[in-house]
């Protein structure tokens, strides 16, 4: 998705940190306040959490789930475990959630210590693993104070064989996890320390399934499998230990449908007689079982499943490249899923709200997913595959300034992502990179994962041409080499990707409307989109786009992807509200309105959402400030009703009936009441400000290190000193505005250094910027980022 450019955003260099939640310790677990939830939330207990199978792709029996409450500790020492613990949290939910129990950001110099002790019984002669779905980002992992592996990226799994660390009895498992999010060269998604429109909360620490399993002595330690439809087979490899034997065998309806034997670990060709080819209006797995044997005695086995499916770009009857599933033309109407929610972040908080995402997508009657910038669970997958939905995954794009590490980091992920997902069937197209976001070696890493994996189709590069309002933003002289498509973004109207010979063109980014729903945002104070419709005008609006699309696919377009399922944190673009409980388009009109283009989405699943209010928010807010205008005064009311003004484009409403709110409230403030000071004040002439001011060590402590001040700053830098450098070539008097924001104390005086320092620089004054920028650096330098006090210090060189 498109960064969104603003004014002054040198600014935003100030913030650290800008993660909401409370700090306290807690010995017993309870889910943190959060501005909304999702319906599965409430069901959450440290007894149930996730406690599904976690790999459905190679399934055993003999398996424990460590889900659950573990010890925490946040600490700034790497290389000393923990004296002692702050609390508890709940795994797999992560630091910053509210499911975790916790809610607290983590710094980019602090470790995240995890602790649980675990009863293991004797062994017997088998090796015992330990699985981590994902852990975010890099961690180590320690048994009975002895380090015993770790793994580098967040997004992919891992296992440890700890059967040599461990004693029959209690076994004390610790992990130490360093995660600086968009600070560090790994690849970090949409996370980031300052979230804010397109980029969210991290999800930092242990965020999928951690389980034990037992195994034999020698094992099967992967599957790796390929339907070929043509042909009639699965090819399948059997991971295990030189000396086996293995037999697989594919079952229809509990019937066996082909059965291969052949060594442990040599390419093998399973038989699949007259295949039930998969696809989304039917989307039929066989079983699959393997078994290891030596001789006639069985080693081992696990279960899985597979699709027989193909995907291809071929010329149609009228020599037209696209996009086919099965051997016929195959349009991939498709939506952008970004994977987050208001309580669990990356984590949510239920099996069946994991599948009910997918669920929801094929109810508005798309038929592929764009899953953006992030790899999910196992079993997200194993939904997509079992309910039918084609997948375009997306590579976790590197660090975007690619800092030094940041390019093998990178491949590294690549490389596990490509391993991990490759046996779903649902999966039929890589995205390399996402408009320009850290592109490097594009051709090279396009044919390496076409090589790697010539099953699918490759996206080197989705929005590589980027336009928006009709305006080219990205040009690119030597577009999609070697991918198999080529790919457009446009905002908010839809428009054909280029025709080049042997690609398809797909359209990778489209629409963006936002609506905001009352009651339904994660951010009150943002209601941000591409282009704001009202409730009453988004099917029309939207219907138009789809009709466009209609046109479009007869000229040669093969796939589109509209932008986007869900509402998430300031974005308000969905046509599902954050916490899945509104859809903006009923789902049979949405529908109606794909039908032309997938006519056959198959079984419709049950889904469970309220349509939308279509009356006007404004309209609503109109009769509400009546009820205020004749003298309703009532806490809650007032709250609520400075919200909406704010929401509505109200801002003497909003100053006026907040500034009456606050004088009803009373330190010490609770921690929601001062985010909610924090969300509403606009100026520095509002009652909050004062607040904020007066509570800056409450406020960091509730909300995050460095709220309070960077908001104050923020505020600062508004009302006294942007309306006099607005002109790069200003000379503003400078002892003047020192004297104007010096009673606000340390932020004033930093966000006047730093003011100073950068019209300076921009107006390459260099006698005057070396003085104040030696002096700003010298105080402030420590909430600097590290590229920009390159630059800073190289001016005065």
């Amino acid at each position: 998705m498109l960064r969104r450019t603003t004014k002054q955003v040198w600014l935003t260099a100030a913030v650290v940190f800008s993660l909401a939640g409370p700090v306290a310790a807690q010995d017993t677990w309870r889910m943190q306040p959060v501005a909304i939830r999702s319906r599965w939330a409430k069901e959450v207990t440290p007894q149930n959490a996730l406690t599904a199978y976690p790999r459905p792709q190679m399934e055993r029996r003999d398996w424990q789930n460590l889900n659950g409450l573990w010890d925490y500790a946040i600490t700034g020492d790497e290389k000393k475990l923990p004296a002692k613990y702050d609390g508890q949290i709940l795994v797999p939910y992560p630091l910053e959630s509210a499911l975790s129990g916790v809610k607290k950001a983590l710094r980019p110099d602090q470790y995240l210590w995890y602790r649980k002790v675990v009863n293991v019984p004797e062994t017997g002669g088998n090796r015992l693993l330990l699985h981590f779905g994902a852990v975010d980002w890099q961690c180590v992992v320690f048994v009975n104070g002895k380090e015993a592996g770790g793994h580098t990226g967040g997004y992919t799994n891992f296992t440890i064989d700890i059967t040599d660390a461990v004693k029959p009895g209690d076994n004390t498992i610790q992990v130490k996890v360093y995660d600086p999010s968009d600070r560090g060269a790994g690849p970090h998604g949409k996370q980031v320390l300052n979230p804010a429109d397109i980029y969210y909360t991290p999800s930092s620490g242990i965020w999928q399934t951690v389980w034990l399993e037992k195994v034999p002595q020698d094992y099967i330690s992967g599957l790796y499998f390929t339907p070929d439809i043509d042909k009639g087979v699965l090819n399948i490899t059997v991971k295990a230990p030189a000396g086996y034997t293995v037999e697989v065998s594919a079952l229809k309806d509990r019937a066996v449908a082909g059965t291969v034997k052949g060594a442990a670990g040599a390419a093998l060709k399973l038989p699949v007689t007259q295949p039930v080819l998969w696809s989304p209006a039917n989307p039929f797995l066989y079983d699959l079982q393997v078994r290891l044997m030596k001789g006639s005695k069985q080693a081992d086995e696990v279960k899985s499943y597979f699709g027989m499916r193909k995907i291809t770009v071929e010329k149609d009857d009228k020599g037209v490249e696209r996009i086919f599933l099965n051997n016929k033309p195959y349009f991939n109407l498709g939506t952008l899923d970004q994977g987050f929610w208001p309580e669990g972040i990356y984590t949510a908080p239920t099996d069946e709200a994991l599948a009910f995402d997918i669920k929801a997508i094929k109810a508005m009657g798309f038929n592929t997913i764009r899953k953006h910038i992030k790899v999910e669970p196992a079993r997200w997958y194993y939904w997509a595959d079992k309910l039918g939905m084609l997948v375009w995954q997306d590579m976790v794009n590197p660090n975007q300034r690619l800092p030094e590490g940041s390019k093998p980091l990178f491949e590294q992920q690549c490389k596990e992502t490509l391993a991990q997902l490759h046996n779903s069937p649902c999966i039929t197209t890589w995205v390399l990179f996402n408009e320009k976001w850290g592109r490097f070696d594009q051709q090279r890493l396009t044919e390496w994962i076409k090589k790697t994996d010539p099953s699918r189709l490759v996206n080197g590069h989705s929005g590589e041409i980027l336009y928006v309002n009709e305006k080219l933003r990205s040009p690119s002289p030597n577009a999609y080499v070697s991918a198999d498509m080529t790919d457009v973004h446009s905002y908010p109207d839809p428009m054909n990707a280029m025709k080049l010979p042997g690609k398809a063109r797909v359209l990778g980014e489209f629409g963006g409307i936002g609506v905001f729903i009352p009651d339904h945002q994660w951010n009150t104070s943002s209601a941000w989109g591409y282009i704001m419709e009202k409730p009453a005008a988004l099917k029309s609006k939207y219907a138009i786009m789809n009709q466009h699309l209609q046109l479009l696919q007869r000229e040669g377009l093969s796939g589109s992807i509209y932008t986007q399922p869900f509402d998430v944190e300031g974005e308000q673009n969905g046509l599902i509200t954050y916490d899945r409980e509104v859809v903006k388009i009923p789902f049979a009109a949405l529908r109606k309105i794909h039908a032309p283009l997938n006519s056959d989405i198959g079984t419709i699943p049950e889904v469970t959402a309220a349509d939308a209010d279509l009356t006007d928010p404004s309209e609503t807010y109109s009769v509400l400030l009546q009820q205020y205008v004749d003298g309703d005064r009532k806490p809650d009311f007032l709250r609520k009703l400075a919200m909406m003004a704010s929401q509505t484009g109200d801002k003497t409403g909003a100053a006026r009936i907040s500034g009456d709110y606050f004088a009803m409230l009373k330190p010490p403030y609770a921690a929601e009441d001062l985010n909610y000071v924090m969300t509403v004040t606009r100026n520095t002439k509002d009652t909050g400000f004062s607040i904020i001011r007066d509570n800056i060590a409450a406020i960091d402590t509730a909300l995050g290190p460095r709220q309070a001040e960077v908001k104050m700053m923020s505020l600062i830098f508004q009302d006294l000193i942007a309306p006099y450098v607005a002109d790069p070539n200003a000379s503003p008097d400078w002892n003047s505005i020192y004297t104007t924001v010096k009673p606000y104390g340390a932020p004033g005086e930093e966000i006047f250094l730093r003011a100073k320092t950068i019209h300076l620089l921009n107006k390459q004054d260099k006698a005057g910027y070396k003085p104040v920028a030696r002096e700003y650096l010298e105080k402030y330098g420590q909430y600097v980022k590290a590229e920009e006090k390159k630059k800073l210090e190289a001016f005065m060189n």
